[in-house]
């Protein structure tokens, strides 16, 4: 719920913005901005700073979500501090150490090792029964963290077929406007050729700057998750493996 009032506020902020700028200072008198040219796009040219806006939010958001996703301090270090602890059989440090570093990582390790203490007070099982539980807590954690890295990637990709969809109609709308001043009987109405076409290749911009943006950044989050994801599996195996070990001693 959330995530759906954050994403519908951001539209009707967006489009508040891009067609105040539209109106207000492209389509100002005289050309007082000098962005006349861009105002001869039409109404459709506000829709693709729209989604030029929310594209540009998504990729801060997502900045600012990964890098909180990675800890208060390097993960690498966190890790290897983690391990160390669990080697040395100080499972309340690498605890602590969780606690301390936050993010997508700390938290899945962290309630991995919750989930080994908790079943080590309260049973005898075998040292493969306990591990599965681990397994199984951490899977539930990963589940829980999983959809917060991956937040917004589909509204990225979204953007991206919308915006080129938006373009390729305001390109259609222009060059209709173009070829009916061609029509035009006697000679060709020449400003309004020339509106049509400006209107076609301003709408064509707009939109490529938009999709190509939103493309960019899905794919460059995608495989930044992606790696991200993979890491916190391979964290997850050694943490089980090196619990394993010593509950084998």
């Amino acid at each position: 719920m959330k995530q759906t009032v954050f994403i519908t506020v951001l539209l009707v902020v967006a489009l508040a913005v891009s067609y105040s700028i539209f109106y207000f200072i492209m389509g100002a008198p005289n050309d007082a901005y000098g962005m006349e040219f861009i105002y001869k796009g039409g109404p459709l040219v506000g829709l693709l700073m729209t989604l030029s806006i929310m594209v540009i939010t998504f990729i801060f958001e997502r900045i600012f979500s990964l890098r909180k996703a990675n800890g208060k301090g390097p993960i690498t270090l966190f890790l290897r501090n983690v391990e160390k602890s669990l080697v040395e059989g100080k499972v309340d440090a690498a605890i602590e150490a969780c606690n301390k570093q936050r993010g997508s990582c700390a938290n899945i390790i962290r309630t991995g090792l919750e989930r080994y203490k908790q079943v080590s007070a309260e049973s005898k099982a075998a040292g493969e029964k306990q591990m599965a539980e681990v397994q199984r807590g951490i899977e539930e954690a990963m589940m829980l963290e999983t959809p917060l890295l991956e937040k917004n990637l589909i509204a990225l990709s979204t953007i991206a077929s919308i915006a080129t969809m938006v373009g390729l109609l305001g390109t259609v709308i222009g060059m209709i406007r173009a070829f009916r001043a061609l029509a035009h009987q006697g000679a060709p109405d020449a400003i309004q050729l020339s509106i049509g076409i400006s209107e076609a290749l301003i709408n064509t911009a707009g939109g490529l700057f938009a999709a190509i943006t939103a493309i960019v950044a899905y794919n460059f989050f995608v495989n930044k998750v992606d790696n991200f994801t993979y890491m916190i599996d391979e964290a997850s195996y050694n943490v089980i493996q090196i619990l394993s070990e010593r509950g084998g001693k």
